[in-house]
């Protein structure tokens, strides 16, 4: 049998933070091979879910079954909520439905839904029955995966506004196993309308025969079941919530969002932007198949072909100014480098404020103004480097031409084409959140492409008018 010793910095770790490195792996697939199931699950014993999640995707998917099958059902469950999509839906193939309903029993309603979503169809309706929470999670997933209903959980403490402390306080005790974490207890009237919520340190605080409606806070912070999932994650960051109810359509308080539920929705979303900006699409993941990562970045590279090809044509069309002027050709890549790299900026920017909620779609000429003041600016900065540039290699006779007509052309070229760039760059982003559109579409492949196209047709134009 194969022996692991811990190392100091293992044995100076607390429970809960051993790390999950390359050694750790290489450890238990060791164990796995050898069928060690004892030391395997002592090792794992004081991992976080989380952790043990990103140990499974390490080991690969046959380790990480055996591994999946030994652990106990109450482990194994909040692992299964933690894994990445794909993976899990294929881990739960050979998994009967009975061990399925364990697992996702064990789960909040939220994370529970999110599993039954990614399951297979067939799958997911043999399991919902048997379900606790059956009721509960076919309402939760009859909500758009995206929005304030998709995203929250049917767990809370809600009380009515005539219960006195004392009786608050023995509901929270009554649904102590069942709501993991209590930040506050909303507060109700008959008809389930929410009116308020106070706060757990007020609860406790408060004498026990106080009623609920004097030391309620009414002004409370709600939002619909349809909300997106970013407004909802704008509006806990904004007002610095950690819990935020859900209401329906008549203010009845259906459900409740945590902070941790917020901060999945915000990495996912600035993941998700982040991956469109480079021109890839579908969400793709480390653990995806070739195949599908194929397919996400694809499309983004058909359309760079496009461009470029169009770029080609640009300068085809210009082939008798080049001839007249074999000096214009070492301005092409100075053009295409400055139209994408100034309309990746602005585009950016009003991508970002978009997603902060700092810019409106109303701002338009408010932004343009603005990036265009910033894009003259910077192109008179870079005209007169170019312009010394343009007069030094004339002078050093690496081409022929008269330096100061040259010099004042490429320049004024150059400016127009940075303001074409700034100003695609800010109101394309603004027009496609108008149109209600991903503004993250705008940036990366899309701009730097239709940059790189218009600045060239425009650098020949002026090039022709100003100099032939």
């Amino acid at each position: 049998m194969t022996e692991f010793a811990a190392t100091p910095e293992q044995e100076l770790r607390p429970a809960g933070m051993l790390e999950v490195d390359e050694e750790l792996v290489d450890n238990i697939s060791a164990l796995l091979e050898e069928e060690q199931q004892g030391m395997v699950l002592n090792m794992v014993a004081d991992l976080y879910p989380a952790d043990i999640a990103r140990l499974f995707e390490h080991l690969g998917m046959t380790d990480a079954r055996q591994l999946f099958q030994w652990m106990p059902v109450e482990q194994a469950g909040k692992v299964f909520a933690e894994l990445d999509d794909d993976f899990r839906a294929t881990l739960a193939e050979d998994e009967p439905s009975e061990r399925l309903t364990a697992l996702i029993d064990v789960l909040d309603t939220d994370d529970a839904a999110d599993v039954l979503a990614d399951l297979d169809e067939h799958v997911a309706l043999e399991v919902l029955p048997q379900l606790e929470d059956a009721d509960d999670l076919r309402a939760l997933l009859g909500y758009e995966e995206e929005s304030a209903g998709g995203l929250m959980a049917t767990e809370y403490v809600a009380v009515p506004l005539s219960w006195s402390v004392a009786e608050a306080t023995e509901e929270v005790r009554r649904n102590a196993d069942e709501v993991d974490e209590v930040f506050v207890v909303f507060a109700i009237d008959d008809k389930g309308h929410l009116r308020g919520y106070v706060k757990l340190k007020d609860l406790l605080l408060s004498q026990s025969g106080s009623r609920i409606e004097e030391i309620m806070i009414p002004d409370v912070i709600s939002v619909t079941t349809d909300l997106d999932q970013e407004e909802v994650a704008r509006i806990m960051e904004r007002y610095d919530l950690v819990s935020l109810p859900v209401v329906d359509a008549h203010e009845r308080l259906v459900g409740r969002i945590t902070i941790d539920d917020v901060v999945d929705v915000i990495r996912e979303e600035a993941e998700e932007d982040m991956q469109r900006m480079s021109g890839i699409t579908g969400g793709e993941e480390h653990t995806d198949s070739v195949l599908r990562i194929t397919r996400g970045r694809l499309p983004w590279l058909v359309l760079g072909l496009v461009g470029a090809g169009l770029a080609g044509i640009v300068i085809m069309t210009f082939e008798e100014t080049l001839s007249q002027v074999s000096a214009f050709a070492f301005f092409i890549p100075i053009v295409m480098a400055m139209a994408g790299n100034v309309g990746i900026q602005s585009s950016s920017i009003i991508v970002q404020g978009l997603a902060a909620g700092d810019v409106w779609t109303s701002d338009i000429m408010k932004r343009l103004i603005k990036e265009m003041t910033v894009a003259l600016l910077n192109g008179i900065v870079l005209a007169v480097l170019l312009s010394l540039v343009v007069v030094a290699l004339v002078s050093m006779s690496f081409f022929e031409a008269d330096p100061l007509r040259l010099a004042l052309t490429a320049a004024l070229a150059l400016i127009a084409v940075i303001l074409l760039a700034a100003i695609i760059g800010t109101t394309v982003p603004l027009l496609l959140q108008r149109a209600n559109i991903d503004p993250a579409l705008a940036t990366g492949p899309f701009i730097t492409t239709s940059n790189d196209v218009l600045g060239l047709a425009v650098f020949f134009l002026l090039a022709s008018l100003l100099y032939l």
